[in-house]
Parts: C-alpha cells; structure tokens; sequence
C-alpha cells in the first residue's frame, strides 16, 4: 500500500478522500494549502500527492513543480474542476502522473493512486537496475590494489560528485576513459559522451562537437546537434584533448568560461551544462611554452588533475589484472581456462609493457587463443627477448630486499596473508605470488 498525502483547501473534501484511501489501506496525511504540504513532505515522505490546482497562496500547480524538484519526487495526481481542465493538462507537461476532473467517481480516484503507485514502484525497480548497470564502472570497480592506483582512485572519488573540471594524465592505455567512466558513474549525472579529438579531421571537430545550422557550408543540409548538445547536464570526455586544433582551443575556453557555446553557422548562444573530463598522454606544460596550447585553456582544463600511473609503475597490480582479464576474456569466448603459470605470469611482471594495461589485455586475450592447455604457459605469450632480460645484479637485489620485507611482514602478522598484504601495501593475490616464487609457497 502506499503513502499519500491529500493537499486540498476544502476539509470535506480532504475527509471524504482520506477515508475512502484509507479503506483501501494506504496510509493518508493531510495539508490544506501547498505550503503546509511543503512542511509535510518532509516528514511524511509520500509515495503518491492528490492535490486540488486551485487553492489560495501556493497553487498545486506551483506544488507539482517544487515536489519533482526534490531529491526524491513523487507521483502527483491533480484535481481540477471541469472548466479548469487546460490546468490539468498544464499539470501532466510539468510530471503529473494524471489529472481528474471535479466531480468524481471515487472508484476512479482509487484506480489512480493505485496506478501511481505501481509506476513509483517500477520506476524504483528501474532506477535499482541502472545503479546496477553504473556499478560495473564504479571507480571501487577498477583493478588495482597497489598505493598508486589507489591514490588515483582517492582523487577521482574526491572529486566525483563536484562539478569540476577535471584533466586526466597518462600515458596510452593506462586507463584514462574508465577512470572518467568512473567519476562519471559515481557522480550521479546522467550520459556519458566520449569524443577523441585526436581521432577526428579539424575540418569536421567543430561540428561534431558544437553541431551545425542547416546551410553553415556545403553539404550541411540539416541542422547538426553537437555532443556537447547531446551530453546535456551529463558529462563529456575530451580524450587527446591536447591535440585540439587552436581555433577550437579558442570554442572550448569560452564554454569552459562562460558555459556556453555556437553552433557552426549559427548566432544564437547555446547554454552547456556538461561537465568536462579531458585527458592526454602529451606534456602540456611543453605544449604551452611551445605555443601549441594555450596558457589559460590549460588553466582552466587542469582545475583538478589526475594522474593515471603506468603500469611499470604499478607492477604488484599484474596478478590481480591478469586474472581479471582470463576471466572476463573466457568468458566472452567460451573458453575453460583456469589461471596462468607461475613461470609465465613471472615474464610479464618483468615486462616493460609499453603499451601498458591495454597491452596487458591484449597478450591475455591472444595468449587465450593460442594455448592448448588449461592454464596460459609461458610459450603462449607473445612477448620479446628484449623486454626479458634484466640487469641480474640489481635483479638479485630487489628480490632480496622484496623477500626480507615480506618475511618481515609475516612475522609480524603472524602470517596472516590478508594482514601482510595490507601491511605491505599490496593485493593479497600479489603477495601469494610472491611467496609462491621466492619461497615455493
């Protein structure tokens, strides 16, 4: 049953209502003008209002508005009088789930509610499954244990639900798109645009990102919405943005100054409400003193930055990424294979990895394709002698050093894995890695 509030000037009316609500085993508040409803919807907490439109001081109308302002609006049913029916439809343009004219069936009123309440419900059912959908590019989602990632994570989280610009550096393939995914999933804005200004000819950027007028040069037969159009008050990712060609470097400052924008073609100012995540592999403090960026859209681009580490830089994330990728690459081809050899995963994490995490990937899904086993061996890696060979002596070193931390670790936990890795600061998984190689364990 649902919770309802009756806002209604007339007492009768409201009586007659709450009784009949009642009677079917909802539970009815009552206000009579919308400003003591104001006051009740914050206690209360409806699931369904049946307002009056016509009422002194605030009308229901003026009602209907500032109930789907709220953070958690309900369904609202009006009533009006049969004169008064323009109201009523003004109501349903404003989210009104329905209008009745006065008098009424009863019966009719009880359908009403009961069919605003099973849309409330649904709607919630909706809402569960998008929060679902959004939690697969959750930032707490992304894989990385180690103090690098997680202080790129920490940022992105400190800035996720504020407006702010944000500029995400990195080098290729270190994940700058799923890190803006994750700000954008956590932010709570709805669509997410994602444009590679590298990828796409000057001649046509403009357009593609603040749309065309019909007639604005040859071929443009109709008007173009941009993406910055399209984001709405969601948010757009500008990767490569430090590839921008000059005039349009010119565009983006004024949208990022004045949040507002032209279509190609066009006079009229458009009025932008998207929040901006650019990213770039290049330096563009060089760019800047170079002339190839300008000084102030830098400014403005980097209020917040965020720095994605390379993956050399995280190496204790491997294990945990490589097993991430067996699974989600087995699944996508029906493949039954269990995990990777210790001799195998022990060459990636002396890899170099230029191409970083995506080139991680990569490997996985082909090294997937080429064994005959059920576990990835070190002959179904695709990688070069070059990348192998390390300075043995400095090797030794680090090892020694690795193995006298991680004994260290266990005593002092009295070897608990869970508690060793969090006081080394990695994954659980890399740590049982560790022990595996340098202790056969």
């Amino acid at each position: 049953m649902a919770r309802v509030l009756i806002v209604d000037d007339e007492g009768k009316m409201r009586a007659v209502l709450a009784m009949a609500l009642d009677g079917e085993g909802h539970e009815v508040a009552e206000a009579d003008s919308g400003e003591t409803a104001l006051t009740r919807l914050e206690t209360f907490e409806p699931d369904v209002v049946v307002t009056d439109i016509r009422m002194p001081g605030m009308s229901g109308l003026d009602l209907l508005k500032k109930i789907k302002a709220g953070p958690t609006p309900a369904e609202v049913i009006v009533m009006t009088a049969y004169a008064d029916a323009a109201s009523g439809i003004e109501a349903m343009r404003n989210g009104a789930v329905e209008y009745v004219a006065k008098p009424f069936e009863m019966d009719e009123m009880l359908l009403l509610v009961r069919n605003a309440e099973e849309k409330r419900t649904l709607s919630h059912e909706v809402e569960s499954l998008r929060r679902d959908a959004r939690r697969r590019h959750e930032l707490g989602r992304i894989v990385g244990g180690s103090r690098a990632m997680q202080e790129t994570i920490k940022q992105a989280r400190i800035v996720a639900g504020r407006p702010t610009t944000v500029l995400i550096r990195g080098r290729s393939g270190t994940g700058k798109e799923l890190v803006a995914r994750g700000i954008h999933e956590e932010s709570g804005r709805r669509g997410f645009v994602a444009v590679n200004c590298g990828a796409i000819p000057e001649t046509l950027l403009e357009s593609e990102l603040f749309g065309h007028e019909k007639g604005a040069f040859t071929g443009a037969n109709e008007r173009k919405i941009g993406l910055f159009e399209k984001a709405g008050s969601g948010t757009i990712f500008l990767d490569e943005i430090g590839d921008l060609p000059s005039r349009l470097q010119v565009k983006l400052l004024r949208v990022l100054q004045e949040r507002e924008f032209t279509r190609v073609g066009g006079t009229e100012p458009i009025r932008s409400e998207a929040r901006v995540i650019g990213a770039t592999n290049r330096n563009l403090e060089e760019a800047v003193k170079e002339g190839t960026f300008r000084e102030d859209l830098y400014y403005r681009l980097s209020v917040f930055p965020i720095t994605v580490p390379s993956l050399v830089d995280r190496v204790e994330d491997i294990p945990a990424l490589v097993e991430h990728f067996i699974q989600k690459h087995s699944e996508n081809n029906a493949m039954d294979v269990d995990g990777i050899s210790s001799q195998a995963l022990d060459l990636l994490m002396k890899y170099d990895f230029p191409g970083n995490v995506r080139e991680l990937e990569n490997i996985i899904e082909r090294a997937l394709l080429l064994t005959r086993k059920d576990i990835i061996t070190s002959d179904d890696l695709p990688l070069t002698d070059s990348h192998e060979d390390r300075e043995l002596d400095l090797t030794d070193r680090v090892e020694n050093y690795e193995k006298g931390l991680i004994r260290n670790a266990l005593e002092k936990t009295n070897n608990v894995k869970r508690q060793a890795a969090r006081e080394l600061g990695i994954s659980e998984s890399t740590l049982r890695y560790k022990m595996k190689k340098y202790f056969n364990e």
